[in-house]
């Protein structure tokens, strides 16, 4: 019997035209991924195609269903113990692709689904590229997300066929390029039907095998003129770039500005320099902290693709139907999504205008994807037809799962939890509360195992996580259910243990509590906004207080400090900042001024509602991070040792992904392992020295720096 070592993963065929069909197709895998064993497979491929007479061309086609090559096998990556080795990786990839490039014989690329980092490096090395215009068909050089850049001359051959300044966008972003775009940039040459995709490959093979076709030279417009094809121009173009990627990461990523410097060296020196500017680059940027960390959140949320959230076997319901109670801006959110991925939406609210409001919102987020060539006019108008509204029940009979997003009142939720029992037998009620425990909801239920809390976080189009919380009477069916579903929309999905505030408001709470205490000691607004910044985070914490409301902020905060008490009391500017009746940017009012709803300037009438008046002190970043981001981490061994989280995985991904905790940190979990338990522990100490009640380190804590404990293995390993 063949094993997975012995069966190819290359196969060669040769028709009567003397066109030979290369299939990719790694054997016992779900996907094609490059890997260094398969560099010989290459060898031997190319070998019979420089030698056999017989042979005039070649098409280069997947045996998988979605996937033509996903990019390199990233456990391959983990496994590199030096930035020579990995140096040596890329140099490897890139003397096979020069090989491919190099043939006298002319390669096409059939391309199907999935061409991705080291995939689409070798689609760039063919000599023709054919694209299926399918859903699942997308291009993308992704390496920049692992804090890497592409290692198999990417960076070199990229700019040349695309231009600069396209090829530099999709590099330093990693953004996936759809096959309608792909054409336009010039990235493929044909784009066709997935039925026709393999004739069309084979003709084109036999078109440029008999000169009767030959590859197009891109074509400049006067702005490539201007700037890309003279090295002035270029200059402007590079020093633009390294600006937006300063401005955009504050420096805390490397692989953006190393790529930059090597698509520069390639076009100042040539191609040969480039590509070993780039292998020498791979190598760096390997073996960094940034590297690891983003490599670990990969395995990470690939490892929750799996993980169904139940230890039992239990099958989940399949889901078809939704309801939607609430048509605000979280409920209206829910069901923008949901109709996306096939799913039937009915909305309940009180008026008839409230139901327009929510499928207006529907309609603008379906557009604004159709205007970005995401979707298409058709379906658009399929999406929009899932969505229908109406003041009572009607069409929630046959809903299989109900989502509340009503007002952060436990009344009124009990209320709509039995109207919803009352006229949807079989489905599963799920909560979008953020911080009502669960169980407290289930109380007005007659079938409490069918309760369970699904929050989604705000913008829901955007924000990728779906916290998932088990109350002591949900069953695991009704987990494994909502479990699936939120993959099913295309969440990262954790699940959690019923508490006030289940984990990701939890631990946010003393991260905005100890902002307002610093606002109560006389530091400006502005300089925690910009300390957390540089820490990492997407927006500040004053600044993520306006964005998603005062008066939420005011209720949950309330229902932390029942459930912990003084540790969780929010500072008195907040309070006062709340009771005032500033609600945030959707109101106009809150921390900052807005006019026509862009944010201006930090208002100066909260520093009247400030303990310390008069000028603002100066406080280092360094003690605004401390004071903020240390009770956090404190909090989330809490919420460990509480049982709330079931893993510090969930933990780590469900910061990163629900609140924005900087990704190059890789969680609260992996921060504190670069700290060490030890120094955290007398860090903490201290602060709770000056600030009694607000930094005790957690038990657990203490523990693991009495015994030199680490969350994860020091292995290198990401997980």
């Amino acid at each position: 019997m063949s094993t997975p070592e012995t069966t190819p993963s290359l196969t060669l065929q040769v028709d009567d035209d003397g066109i030979a069909l290369i299939t990719f197709d790694a054997p016992h895998a779900p996907i094609n991924a490059l890997n260094s064993r398969l560099t010989a497979e290459f060898e031997q491929i190319f070998a019979q195609l420089e030698g056999n007479d017989a042979i005039r061309a070649a098409v280069l086609s997947s045996g998988k269903a979605d996937t033509w090559i996903a990019g390199a096998d990233i456990e391959e990556l983990v496994s590199i113990a030096s930035a020579a080795d990995a140096e040596a990786l890329s140099r490897s990839g890139q003397r096979m692709l020069d090989r491919l490039a190099a043939l006298h014989k002319p390669v096409v690329a059939a391309i199907h689904g999935a061409c991705l980092g080291g995939g689409l490096e070798v689609a760039l090395a063919c000599h023709w590229r054919v694209l299926s215009d399918h859903p699942k068909s997308v291009c993308a050089l992704p390496e920049v997300q692992l804090g890497l850049l592409p290692g198999a001359g990417g960076t070199q051959r990229l700019p040349r066929l695309i231009g600069l300044q396209a090829a530099l966008d999709l590099i330093l972003t990693g953004k996936t390029v759809r096959p309608r775009k792909a054409k336009t940039l010039g990235l493929i040459d044909d784009l066709v039907h997935p039925a026709i995709l393999r004739s069309v490959a084979l003709q084109r093979a036999r078109e440029l095998a008999a000169r009767q076709r030959s590859r197009t030279e891109r074509k400049s417009g006067p702005t490539a003129m201007l700037l890309e094809d003279n090295p002035v121009g270029r200059a402007v173009v590079f020093r633009q770039a390294r600006e937006q990627v300063l401005k955009k990461t504050r420096g805390a990523y490397p692989g953006p500005l190393a790529a930059i410097e090597v698509v520069a060296e390639g076009y100042a020196n040539g191609i040969a320099r480039g590509l070993d500017a780039e292998a020498r680059a791979f190598g760096r940027l390997a073996v960094t902290d940034v590297c690891r960390e983003l490599t670990f959140l990969f395995f990470a949320t690939t490892a929750l693709k799996k993980d169904t959230g139940i230890e039992s076997d239990t099958i989940p319901r399949p889901v078809h139907r939704l309801g939607i109670v609430g048509g605000g801006f979280m409920g209206a959110g829910i069901a923008s999504v949901a109709v996306q991925h096939d799913t039937l939406v009915r909305i309940k609210e009180a008026s008839l205008e409230r139901i327009a409001g929510a499928i207006g919102v529907v309609r603008e987020g379906l557009d604004e994807k159709r205007r970005k060539r995401r979707l298409t006019r058709l379906a658009m108008d399929d999406a929009l037809a899932r969505v229908s509204g109406g003041t009572d029940y009607t069409g929630f009979t046959r809903a299989d799962v109900v989502i509340e997003a009503v007002f952060e009142e436990l009344e009124v939720k009990h209320t709509v939890l039995r109207e919803v029992e009352a006229v949807a037998a079989r489905a599963i009620f799920a909560s979008n509360t953020s911080t009502i425990p669960i169980a407290r909801i289930a109380e007005a239920s007659s079938r409490p195992e069918q309760v369970v809390g699904m929050h989604f976080f705000s913008p829901v189009q955007k924000m990728p996580l779906l916290e998932v919380i088990a109350a002591p009477a949900t069953s695991d069916e009704t987990i494994a259910t909502v479990v699936a579903f939120g993959k099913q929309l295309g969440k990262t999905v954790i699940v959690v243990r019923d508490g006030p505030g289940f984990y990701v408001n939890r631990i946010l709470a003393p991260y905005i509590n100890e902002a307002g205490a610093l606002l109560d000691d006389g530091v400006a607004i502005e300089a925690i906004d910009q300390a957390l910044l540089a820490y990492g985070f997407p927006v500040g914490p004053i600044t993520l207080l306006d964005e998603v409301g005062l008066d939420i902020a005011g209720k949950s905060g309330a229902i932390m400090v029942e459930a912990f008490g003084d540790r969780m009391v929010p500072s008195r500017t907040l309070t006062r900042v709340i009771e005032s009746g500033r609600t945030g940017r959707k109101a106009g009012r809150g921390f900052y001024t807005y006019e026509d709803g862009e944010r201006g300037g930090p208002d100066a009438a909260i520093y009247a509602m400030t303990p310390v008046q008069g000028s603002r002190r100066s406080a280092t970043a360094d003690e605004i991070q401390e004071r903020t981001v240390l009770p956090m981490l404190n909090e989330a061994v809490r919420c460990l040792e509480d049982g709330v989280l079931r893993s510090t995985r969930d933990g780590d991904v469900g910061a990163v992904f629900g609140i924005g905790f900087p990704p190059f940190r890789g969680g609260p979990f992996r921060a504190i392992d670069a700290i060490g338990a030890a120094a955290l522990v007398r860090r903490l100490e201290a602060l709770n020295a000056r600030f009694p009640g607000r930094f005790a380190p957690a038990a657990r804590l203490r523990d693991m720096a009495a015994r030199g404990e680490r969350f994860y293995p020091s292995t290198g390993k990401p997980l």
